[in-house]
């Protein structure tokens, strides 16, 4: 079985406001692509055998929000292959009744963050209440690490770095840092090594051959490739295209003195039990 940890699930345009919607028709050189998750189109593009997390997103200061009812309702439709979880924007009123009521409710079983796009660090006091729920429910936290193309959303709060404070102070949370940090990829070693209940997924890293080949060696030789963890993307790439650019991933190395990684342990990422890993079983 394959486990897609990282697929998004919501309506283009309804679900983002005028001010997103104009930076990504930027950051795609003035396309405007239809976003919309629709549960046929990414089943046809991923394995038969793969089972997947998926969740919105709540960032009112970069005009994005999905409510969790949306998702919830989108996995009551194909529990045999979903996984949902809630998401969170800690800056506005009524995140915590949100919270208790995305898994208490409607039954989501992780938590997904997005710092830079709603203007907060992971490591921010407000967020104390959630984490210590987190530990309590034994809920995982995925959250995004890395950049983005919407101007307003900070660096200084996508830094892989401040998911090491959190750690240390939660350690029974098992948290998941999106797309290896990209391209803070380093930072996002230094980081996860250190802490056993802390991973990373390979979202949206495997589009950039030269840093996923990079970023994939530097795992290896540090001893923590077995810490990664699949993710798609979906809609922005698909599981088959991702598996396939994994399994390519030493091409780049060929005819070179440069260092591989073994095919095992590509394949390991592939096909890791992340639901025993993050306690959804």
């Amino acid at each position: 079985m394959i486990i897609d940890v990282h697929s998004h699930v919501w309506e283009y345009p309804r679900h983002f406001g005028d001010g997103f919607r104009r930076q990504a028709i930027r950051a795609r050189a003035g396309v405007e692509v239809d976003l919309t998750v629709r549960y046929e189109d990414y089943r046809k593009t991923c394995p038969p055998d793969t089972k997947t997390i998926v969740f919105g997103g709540k960032a009112r200061l970069s005009d994005q929000w999905v409510e969790d009812k949306y998702v919830a309702d989108y996995v009551g439709k194909h529990p045999d292959t979903l996984i949902g979880f809630l998401c969170l924007d800690p800056t506005q009123e009524g995140w915590e009744r949100e919270m208790r009521e995305g898994h208490e409710t409607l039954g989501l079983r992780g938590i997904k963050l997005l710092p830079m796009y709603a203007g907060f660090r992971p490591d921010d006091a407000r967020l104390d209440p959630m984490w210590k729920y987190a530990t309590e429910k034994q809920l995982p936290v995925l959250l995004h690490t890395g950049t983005t193309f919407v101007a307003q959303a900070p660096l200084e709060c996508t830094l892989p770095r401040h998911v090491d404070t959190v750690a240390i102070k939660y350690p029974d949370v098992k948290i998941i840092m999106a797309h290896l940090g990209h391209p803070y990829e380093g930072e996002c070693v230094a980081t996860f090594r250190k802490h056993p209940n802390v991973y990373a997924d390979v979202s949206g890293l495997l589009s950039r051959p030269w840093q996923a080949y990079d970023a994939l060696v530097n795992c290896y030789q540090a001893g923590v490739i077995d810490k990664l963890l699949f993710g798609s993307d979906f809609p922005y790439t698909n599981a088959e295209e991702c598996i396939e650019s994994l399994y390519s991933i030493n091409q780049l190395a060929q005819g070179t003195n440069l260092p591989v990684v073994p095919r095992e342990a590509l394949r390991g990422i592939v096909e890791r039990d992340a639901p025993h890993l993050l306690g959804l079983v």
